[in-house]
């Protein structure tokens, strides 16, 4: 399953996963109204991955399946910071 992933130009770690490139049918206008215009990312086949940085890889699966695309929030300040240490601790 590919996807394909964009930022938004009005808030920092936001991103909009959608089935297709260039294809935000199934993005309601409001949704989009709200993310501004979105800058590709990349390509991601999600069929080769286990997990993802941030989100949950089968959230953004189903998602992509139910509704056609998935939003991606940006973490709260805590939990970007946990995610920080966790990575760190890898290394």
């Amino acid at each position: 399953m590919f996807c394909a992933i964009y930022k938004s130009p009005k808030k920092e770690s936001m991103y909009l996963y959608v089935k297709n490139k260039d294809d935000f049918s199934d993005v309601p206008e409001l949704l989009l109204s709200n993310f501004g215009k979105p800058q590709f990312a990349m390509m991601l086949n999600l069929a080769k991955r286990e997990k993802l940085a941030i989100v949950d890889i089968n959230k953004v699966r189903q998602s992509l399946i139910d509704e056609g695309f998935f939003l991606q929030m940006p973490p709260a300040p805590d939990q970007a910071l946990a995610h920080i240490r966790a990575q760190n601790t890898k290394l």
